[in-house]
């Protein structure tokens, strides 16, 4: 694994720790990001995001 690769994935460890700590919208700033080009994964993230920080359910945003 190269340097980039390591601090990454210590970055992606670092912000699925405190998920639940965030603001909604770096929440979804980051999800989006990372979900960028990558749909098919878009619901598994969600569900284990949701499975280990319960409090970030939020209701729909407004229309």
């Amino acid at each position: 694994m190269t340097s980039e690769q390591t601090f990454a994935s210590l970055l992606g460890e670092a912000a699925m720790a405190v998920w639940g700590d965030m603001p909604r919208d770096i929440q979804e700033a980051l999800f989006e990001t990372a979900m960028r080009d990558r749909s098919e994964l878009r619901h598994d993230l969600a569900r284990l995001l949701h499975e280990r920080h319960p409090r970030t359910q939020h209701p729909a945003k407004p229309a």
